[in-house]
This record gives structure tokens, C-alpha cells and sequence, in this order.
């Protein structure tokens, strides 16, 4: 029975990294490019002007971040997109009445969004070499972070689609809840920079925390815990998973 869910499992997985590979200039090469004028933009223009930002250049302060942001557009982005479209054209029932389980549905789906979010943030990794010589304190931590990232926006990306009756809906949540939360999100600056009431207002945004733990990982600073951020991104993990489970148990939004 388990040899049936891993098949079934590797079956989704495969499909979902054979769809995004197989328009890699559409999926894969928009995020270098875009990286590659953040980087030239803010690194090398206005960070100069900057100078140093908590004992780092410019560059190096905030290239984590933009490297996380990537991870977070890539993943949210692959799962949303690829599960609406299984349900817009009916596929995912045949999903729903085949003998697995649907947390194998879920993590087939999710696994792709995370394969795809890694694979981008690698790529943005290298092109960031171009700019800066990266320096890592915490292997693990990085690893860690950026894994667990991947996995909630993916989760967050498969809710939305769960939802969504149109491809504009996909866009919605990206477009007025994910693009502030990522800028507000400490990816160019740090936040001990604000007043503290703003600094307070700021921890209430998760993203602070994914993004400070992936900089904790490279430069060793980190404006909130690691132990915080890691409970932060735990407590979103099993949050998520629950609600996209609960939704594809009862069918909501999937069963016309």
C-alpha cells in the first residue's frame, strides 16, 4: 500500500517539475534577470550611497533577502497556478477518487512548488555571486529556513487556488497581500532601523522572520530570535497543512 503512495507521490512530483521545467525561460530565467536589477539597482547604485548596514555593505545585507523573496514568489506562485489549472480542467477528480490518500495530493503538490522555489533561489544564488562574495555561518540554518519557507507558501499557494474561480484570483493574494508583506518584510533594511513602535508593528509580519533567519544563516545578525523565527515558521507549516487537508476533504471548491 505505501509502495502505491510513494509511486503516486513521485507520479505528482514528477509531473509538477516536468511542467515548469519544460518552460524554464518562462519560469526559471524571469527570476534571474529581475534579481540581477535588484542587485544592480540597490546593491551597486543606491548601496554605495548607503555604505554599511549593521557592520555589511549593502550588497551583502541585503542579498539574503533577495534570495529569499524569489524562494517565496516561485514556490506561492507554481503551486497556485498548476492546482487551479488541475481544477479548472477537471483533473484533480480524477485525483480525488484515486485510491491515495490526500495528504499524498497535497505534498506531490507542494514538493513541486518547493522544488521549483529552491531551484530559483539557487539560480538567484549564483547570479548573486556575480555582485558579492557571499560568506555562510550556518549551513543548516539556511537549509532549514529556506525548506520551510518554500513549504508554506506553497501550502499558501494550493489554499489559494482551492479558492480561486478565475486565473485573476490567483494574482489577488500574490499581488495586495504578498509583494507588501515581502517589502515590508526586512529585505532592504533592518528594522531595528524604525521607531520601536514600528519595530512592534513590523514582527507581526511572518515574513520578517523568514527572512532575518536566512540572513542569520549567512552573516550571523539577525534582528528577531532564531529560535522565534523557527517556532514562527513551524506554527505556519502545521496552520496551512491543516486548512489545505481540511479543504480537500470536504471538497470545498473542488467538487462542482
Amino acid at each position: 500500500m505505501y509502495r502505491l503512495y510513494w509511486t503516486a507521490f513521485c507520479s505528482l512530483l514528477g509531473k509538477e517539475v516536468h511542467r515548469f521545467t519544460r518552460i524554464w525561460v518562462q519560469t526559471l530565467v524571469p527570476p534571474a534577470i529581475t534579481m540581477s536589477l535588484y542587485f544592480i539597482i540597490f546593491g551597486r547604485l543606491i548601496g554605495s550611497r548607503i555604505g554599511e548596514m549593521n557592520g555589511f555593505s549593502y550588497m551583502e545585507y541585503i542579498v539574503p533577502g533577495l534570495i529569499m523573496m524569489s524562494v517565496i514568489t516561485n514556490s506561492y506562485s507554481n503551486v497556485a497556478s498548476s492546482f487551479f489549472s488541475a481544477k479548472l480542467q477537471k483533473n484533480i477528480e480524477e485525483l480525488l477518487v484515486a485510491p491515495v490518500p490526500n495528504y499524498v495530493i497535497i505534498f506531490g503538490y507542494v514538493m513541486g512548488g518547493v522544488t521549483r522555489g529552491l531551484l530559483v533561489g539557487f539560480i538567484v544564488t549564483l547570479v548573486s555571486l556575480l555582485f558579492v562574495d557571499l560568506q555562510v555561518d550556518h549551513w543548516g540554518i539556511i537549509f532549514l529556513t529556506v525548506f520551510m519557507t518554500s513549504i508554506v507558501f506553497a501550502l499558501g499557494g494550493l489554499i489559494n487556488a482551492v479558492y480561486a474561480k478565475t486565473f485573476d484570483d490567483i494574482s489577488i493574494i500574490p499581488t495586495f497581500v504578498l509583494t507588501p508583506l515581502t517589502y515590508l518584510g526586512g529585505v532592504f533594511y533592518s528594522i531595528s532601523l524604525l521607531p520601536e513602535f514600528w519595530q512592534g508593528v513590523s514582527k507581526i509580519n511572518p515574513i520578517v522572520y523568514m527572512v532575518n533567519a536566512f540572513r542569520y544563516g549567512f552573516l550571523g545578525i539577525s534582528d528577531v530570535g532564531i529560535v522565534e523565527s523557527f517556532s514562527v515558521l513551524a506554527v505556519f507549516v502545521i496552520i496551512l497543512y491543516s486548512v489545505a487537508h481540511y479543504l480537500i476533504t470536504k471538497g470545498i471548491g473542488l467538487r462542482s
